[in-house]
Formats: structure tokens, sequence, C-alpha cells
């Protein structure tokens, strides 16, 4: 990138910066024209001034004109007015200059935005891509919230800039000095002063505004840090809540803003000094051109008119001075954030652009073999994890490395995926050097998994897919607006050197699936063959049974639930299981669910996170004061508040009892305690709305065959289910939008999935109810065919930022599924399954091997163990000690000698 802003401006603009400044030039002399306006029509029609006898007539629009070198004349004599008619011509004159001037500026103006935009957005993608470049030790070290507030906020004077860069020198230049010299045209001692104010002016305060320059370069570097500071306090929240160091968190970012509050009010008092000064020298001229102008004026050398004009033109002149100096100002400061910009982005050992060239062409296996030869690497400290090591992968082995002491074995399988770049020795892909291979043959041929890898925003199946996105697998046809929006977007992105890609082209390359047997389903095979692999497809379909679907949107689906709810119930009526669910029936009590529930008979959301919940409203107390049930539910509150006080009252606040209480914990159990005592010790008061309330909520949220009181009794169940349409007469309008009745022929959006097919509560009298009610529907759901159409929902699942809305293990087992969907030569496992239990893991690093010894390409198995013991369903294995291999042999060979290995075993 060019070291100075306004090269690089001019390279990338220099047509467009052309044709503005042969715009600015031309709009000068209408510009020009309207400063001796003013002077011809004080001087002739208002004074008269040619117009000394009452019908007498002047000129207007007369000319005479001789082209410089070719002696020929151009000349007009007019149209003959008289005085008024002069006036008149002249003001219309007058007005019509000011509108050209404005669309001039207009027209300048619009064009720089445009100019600004392009080259933001040039600027901005080749950061970015050349953050896609950094070498993978920068990639260590950089903080990402301190680079996106750099290509976001950073750059954006830049923008602004571009179209100022050099039309607005010209543009002021050129009005100031039009200015000055008509001032000069009318009086030589005027034009001195005003000149000698410019000079003034363009002197001292770019000086005085060189500490402003230093204050900004401070507060956007304090900025930039305080942007990075609260990045890592996202990313690492659970870090910070773990280890109780929100306080210093607190303070690290209060003297942060203490920092930048000190260098923005410094910048204050300096900025309104200079223009305190600055406004100081633009008022004295016009008391100097009115006291001297004055006095010539007076003494008769100087006419009203010129006085007037000159004034008028001084005018103009202030404006475009101060925003000249502002440009310089602006020219400095927009230099130094490049300059920082540039520290950032400009590195010695950039990626090589035609690594990363776009190739669509069909991918070539069968490459090999992966070589490291007498490789070091060293860490981000410079300390050397492996040094002078040699390792050969042939096609087809499946080698488990393993770390007696150090991270040999991870610092391996990053050179291998390339993450690191070897200081001295290289590694090899067949004959060619790997870091000299386009990402079109490593990114395909390697595939690298740690238990590191990023998710990005967005649904399961984008991220399961997102390793066979190489490139354009096809075009679309656009047609009418679409086509012209298309047309648009290229033009634009070639002006501003962006690329051309189509982001709604199909990406995924399905030559490059690891299931290829030329049906249309490869691609869905690879996936759920690979969720099989790892063990994440009972996953998906918990995230498919939790998640909500939109009739609307998916009418097939809904219908086949509401289908398979009744399939379900006629099953376990089959099978004798009928009472382990409870299902919804209008007419009667449920005994599993809540008195709430019972009374809503229907499923319920909120509209926010912060809403109560619908039982909890003053509508639904409202409705049980209505329907008899407020002192009913009041008593058995307190019997159930007396039940659970004497339970847990005297129980630690970690008990495993709590457990057992969905909605109350050891707080709350105190609380109803001291209502319980107030009650008693002062019988003659009476316990505010609230505390009843409370009270109330207790037998709202009551179930009778989990809690076992003996509490609900059959009148209150029957008052209760004769209050549902008393419920729903006068439902309140923020409340119907939450609240869906429960209908046994009919799907709930309001509702999951699973509560749409069970319709019903699963009983607590029966301990295995759950466990056969998945059985059976399971079965339900493969017969119906309906297992494809959820596991689609559950893939669906909007993964979070970085995947957090998944848990660990499900993150460690999604990295493994999207490497097994693609197909590639050498697949490299960095400890990719930490944490997991030691039978889930070799479960599933059979069950991956397995899958990969399908595959027709014969491809590698590189794997990094956790478990030492893993190594016997491999080939070879590999171990290191300080950076060394001291061990490579068969598992049955290394397990026969004394060494490390077989110490690390046993």
């Amino acid at each position: 990138m060019e070291k100075n802003l306004l090269r690089y401006i001019w390279r990338h603009t220099r047509t467009q910066q052309i044709w503005i400044l042969a715009i600015v030039l031309l709009s000068m002399v209408p510009y020009f024209a309207a400063f001796d306006l003013p002077k011809q029509i004080i001087n002739g029609p208002i004074q008269g001034q040619g117009f000394e006898s009452p019908d007498a007539r002047a000129p207007f629009m007369a000319f005479d004109f001789t082209i410089p070198l070719t002696g020929w004349d151009l000349s007009f004599d007019g149209f003959a007015l008289d005085r008024m008619s002069m006036l008149m011509g002249l003001s219309a004159v007058f007005l019509l200059l000011v509108i050209v001037n404005g669309l001039f500026k207009f027209y300048i103006n619009t064009y720089k935005g445009r100019l600004g935009e392009r080259l933001l957005r040039r600027i901005r993608y080749e950061l970015v891509d050349r953050v896609l470049r950094f070498p993978p030790s920068t990639m260590k070290q950089v903080n990402g919230a301190e680079i996106s507030t750099m290509v976001k906020d950073e750059v954006e004077p830049f923008g602004g800039f571009t179209g100022d860069a050099f039309v607005q020198p010209a543009l002021l230049g050129g009005q100031a000095s039009a200015a000055l010299f008509f001032i000069f045209l009318q009086n030589v001692w005027l034009g001195m002063i005003a000149a000698v104010m410019v000079a003034i002016q363009v002197g001292i305060i770019p000086k005085m505004r060189r500490r402003l320059i230093d204050l900004g370069r401070q507060r956007q570097i304090t900025a930039r840090h305080l942007a990075g500071k609260v990045g890592e306090i996202v990313e690492g929240i659970d870090t910070i809540h773990a280890y109780d160091t929100t306080n210093f968190e607190r303070a690290d970012i209060a003297h942060r803003l203490g920092q930048i509050y000190r260098i923005r009010f410094e910048l204050y008092q300096w900025k309104f000094i200079v223009k305190f000064f600055n406004n100081f020298l633009s008022q004295l001229t016009p008391f100097l051109f009115y006291s001297i102008g004055g006095y010539f004026a007076l003494r008769g050398s100087l006419d009203v008119g010129q006085l007037v004009a000159v004034i008028n033109a001084y005018k103009d002149l202030p404006g475009p001075l101060k925003e000249l100096i502002d440009w310089d100002q602006a020219r400095q400061d927009v230099q130094v954030k490049y300059e920082q910009v540039l520290e950032q982005f400009e590195l010695p050992h950039l990626i090589e652009a035609d690594r990363h060239g776009l190739s669509a062409a069909t991918p070539t296996f069968g490459l090999g073999p992966l070589a490291a030869t007498n490789i070091t690497v060293a860490d981000g400290a410079g300390a050397k994890v492996i040094e002078g090591v040699s390792v050969k992968i042939e096609r087809g082995e499946t080698v488990a490395v393993i770390d007696n002491m150090g991270s040999g074995g991870e610092a391996l399988a990053e050179a291998f995926g390339r993450l690191v770049w070897p200081l001295s020795g290289k590694v090899t892909l067949g004959e060619n050097d790997l870091l000299e291979l386009p990402e079109s043959v490593t990114g395909r041929a390697i595939t690298y998994v740690s238990a590191s890898s990023y998710f990005f925003h967005g649904s399961l199946k984008d991220n399961l897919l997102y390793g066979l996105k190489h490139a354009p697998t096809s075009t679309v046809s656009y047609s009418g607006r679409d086509a012209a929006n298309r047309r648009w977007e290229i033009q634009e992105a070639q002006l501003a050197g962006n690329a051309t890609f189509d982001l709604n082209a199909d990406w995924i390359d399905r030559r490059s699936t690891s299931i290829m047997r030329g049906f249309s389903d490869d691609l869905k095979q690879s996936v759920l063959r690979a969720l099989d692999a790892v063990q994440l497809t009972s996953d998906v379909m918990e995230l498919a049974l939790h998640s909500h679907v939109d009739p609307e949107d998916n009418p097939v689906i809904t219908e086949r639930i509401v289908k398979m709810r009744h399939a379900l119930r006629e099953e376990l009526q089959r099978e004798g299981l009928g009472h382990i669910v409870a299902h919804f029936d209008p007419t009667a009590y449920n005994p599993e669910a809540t008195v709430a529930e019972n009374l809503l008979f229907a499923a319920t959301k909120r509209s926010t996170p912060h809403e109560i919940e619908v039982a909890e409203t003053p509508y639904v107390h409202e409705v049980l004061r209505r329907a008899g049930l407020s002192a009913l539910l009041f008593d058995m509150g307190l019997t159930i508040a007396e039940n659970l006080v004497e339970i847990f009252a005297d129980l630690p606040p970690e008990h495993p009892f709590f457990q057992q209480l969905d909605r109350l914990s050891a707080e709350d159990i105190l609380i109803y305690q001291q209502l319980l005592q107030k009650r008693k010790t002062r019988a003659g008061q009476t316990l505010t709305e609230d505390e009843r309330r409370s009270i109330v909520r207790l037998s709202l949220h009551y179930i009778e065959p989990r809690y076992r009181f003996g509490v609900l009794t059959p009148q209150i169940m029957d008052q209760v289910v004769a209050a549902r349409d008393l419920f729903y007469e006068n439902l309140p309008a923020d409340l119907r939008d939450r609240v869906e009745r429960y209908d046994p022929h009919r799907y709930m959006a309001a509702a999951t999935l699973r509560e749409n097919v069970l319709f019903g509560k699963p009983s607590h009298r029966v301990p295995d109810a759950v466990a056969n009610i998945r059985r059976i529907a399971a079965r339900i759901m493969d017969e119906m065919g309906m297992r494809d159409s959820l596991m689609g929902l559950g893939l669906e699942f909007d993964v979070g930022s970085g995947g957090r809305r998944l848990t660990v293990t499900q993150r460690h087992k999604l990295s493994l599924a999207r490497a097994l969907v693609r197909r590639s030569d050498y697949y490299i496992f960095n400890r990719a399954l930490p944490g997991l239990d030691r039978r889930v893991q070799e479960e599933i690093v059979r069950d991956v091997i397995d899958f990969l010894r399908e595959q027709d390409n014969n491809p590698s198995v590189i794997w990094v163990l956790s478990n030492t013991s893993l190594s016997r369903l491999f080939h070879r294995v590999i171990v290191f000690d300080r950076g060394v291999v001291v061990e490579d042999g068969t598992f049955e060979a290394l397990d026969k000698e004394s060494g490390i290995f077989k110490s690390l075993v046993a």
C-alpha cells in the first residue's frame, strides 16, 4: 500500500479527479461573475450611473471580446434597456448566477461523495483482504476487536477526505483567489489588507492546530485499545464470572475512560482556543474595511458601489479560507490515521495473493505423501516446540501422535495444517512445498480440526457445509430489476477494486463431498453419516424438537406433526401405556400440569425476555377473583408454603433437594417463611396485594403428583376447568398474541415440536415414562418418514456467535462432523475431543476412522490424541518427547518395547 494517502487516492481515482477538477475550473467563471454584478446594480440602475436623463437607455449583455492568438473579435451590442428594466435584468442575471453556482456545487459535492464512498469501499476491502493474507504468527497476536474497529471506524474519514483531496483545495483556493483578485481590482490598499490577513490566518492557524492533531492521534489509539478491551470482556465473560474479576475489569475500563476523558478535554480546550483566534482575525478584517474603505469613500477615491462590492466579496473570502485551513488539518489528520492503520496491515510477509486465487476446478484427489523434512517450529513466545523433526505420512495411513512432554505433536499437526510456518525445513505435499501451493489445493486436500475450531454466526447446516464453499459452482440467471441491480453491483465492485463474485450463486461443491456415489442426495448422506459418526444426530434431533415452527412457513411438517400426535396416542394405548401420558382434554383437569396451565389451557410465549409470564399477569388474578378461586388458591398456597418451609427452611442452599423445585430457590423459601411469621404474629394486619399474589403464585405452579401435599381438591380442579372460558372472554389485546388455546386437531405455533407431538404431560408416577415415550415416538417418526424433515429443522438451528448456543461438547463434535462432510486426502485432528468421556472418545474415534476408511480416495488420518490408550485403533504411532520424535512404529511393536510409549499406555 502507498505510504502517503494523497498518492493512494490519486493512483486509484486519477481519471475521476481530473474530471471533477475540470468542472471546478469551469465553475469559477460564474462564481467570479457573481462578484461584479452587485457593483453594476448599485452604480448603474440604483444610483443612476449611465441613466442621467429620464429617457436614457443602456446596453444590456453587451460584450466585445478578442480571442487570443487568433485576432478574432466576438461582440454583441446587447439590448437597450431603461433604468427599471436594467435593474430587473441585472437582478435576474444575479439570480441565474446563484442558481448556476448552486448547481455546480450540487454536482461537485455529489460526485465527491460517490468518489469518497468508492475509495472507502476499496480501502476496507483491501484491509480485509490483507487480514485474510496475514501469516499465522501474526493472526495469533492481533486483537480481533481492534482490527474490526480499524476497518469499520478508523478508515471512515478516508472516504470523506477522498472527494476533497484535490477538489477542495482547487475549489476553495480558486474561490479565495477570485475574491482576493476582485478586491485588488477595486482598490489596491484594501486588497493589501485582505492579503495580509489571509497570510496571517494561513501561517498561524495551521501551526496552532498541530497540537490538535497530536491529541487526535492519542484519542484514536486509546479508543482503539478500549474497543479491544471491550471485545476481550465479551469473549472472556465466562472466565471473568468464574474467577470473580468483574470489579477488576470495571477498574480497568474506568482507567481507560479516564485517559480518554483527559485527552478529549484537552482537545476541546485547544479546539476552542484556535476557534477564538480564527474568529477574531475574521472579524478584524471587516473592521479595517469599514474604517479604511469608508475613509477612501469619503475622500472620493472609492465609490460606494466599489466598497459594497469589496465587502460583499470579502464575505465570500473567510468561508473558503477557513475551509481551506480545515482541509489542511483534515489532510494531516487522515494522513496520521492512515499511517496508524498502515502499521497494522503493512506486514513484511503477507501470503501471496495468487495463493488465494479462485478455482472452481474439480478437486484433485490422490496427492501425497505429506511429509515434514527437518522442520523447526516455534511458539508465540519464540521458544522452539519441535526441532529438526522429519516425518512422512503415506496415503491411507492412520497415525496416532502422542506427546510425552511438551507440545510437539500439536505443533506438527499445525504445521501439516499450514497454521504455523516452520522456522527451518519444509513441509511438502507430494513434491511441492506446502507453503507454495495455492489454498485451492491445500485447503481441499488437507482438512484440519482442533478443539478451538471456530463457528460462524448462522445455522448448524451453514457451518457443516462451510468447508465445501470454495468457489461458485453455478451462475444465477437474473431478469428485470434484479438483472439491473446485479449489473450495478458488478460495475461498482470493479470501480472500487472489489471482487465481483456472486454471493447468491451456489457455492457448495458437491464434487468434494465425503460420500460420492453419483446420486443427487450425496450431500445429504454425507451430512447425516457425518453426524452419526460423531454422535451428534440425537443432539440435532433434540434441537429440532425444542424449536418453534410457524405453520404458515412449514404447513406440510406441521400437518404431519398433528398426525404423529394422534398416532402416538393410539400406539401408547395399543401397548397398554396410555397411562404414562396425561393428554390435554378441554373438559377435564390435567393432573400432571400446573394449575396455571390448566386454567389457561394454552401454549404461551413471551414476546420479550423481560415480559412476565402470562400466568402472573394482573388479568389472570382478575379472572381468579371473578371465578371465585382467589380465596381457595390463597388458602392452598398458605398450606404449600407451610410445607415448603417445614421441609426446606433448615437446609443449606446447595442441598440437592432444591433441585426438585423448578421455580423456587433458598431465598424464596426464606421470603415465604417471613410471610408466614408476619401473618402469625400480626393477626390483625392483612397482607399486601403483592404478598397475597406471591402466595397464590405457589398454587398456580403446583402439580399434585409431583409435590404430593394433598392440597389440590376436586372442587378446585372443577372450578379451574370451569374458569377456562372465563379467561378467554375478555382476553386483553396484549395477551392474545401470547396465548394459543389447545386444540387436539390443530398445530400450536406457540408450543415446541415436542409439546405438539406429545400434547400432554408425562406421568410423574411412572419412572420410565419419558424413555418409553421417546422409544415409541422414534419408531412412529421413522414409520411416517419424518426423520429427515425433523433433522432438517434441527440443522436450521442458529448456533449463535462463535457457536455459543451449543455446549462445548457439541462444538467439538460439530467441528469433527464439518470435517467429515468433505472429502480430503489428509485429515488432521489436533486434540479434537478434549474433555469427553473416555468411552465416548473411543466410540467417536473408532466411528470416524471407520467412516473415512469407506472413502474411495484412501485418505490418511493423523490424530493428536489426548487419550493415549486410543492409539491401539491406529496403524502407526508417533511419540514426541520435548519436541523430538522418540518413537515411531506400530502399536503392537511399540507396546512390546520398554520405552516411553509403553509407560504412557500403562
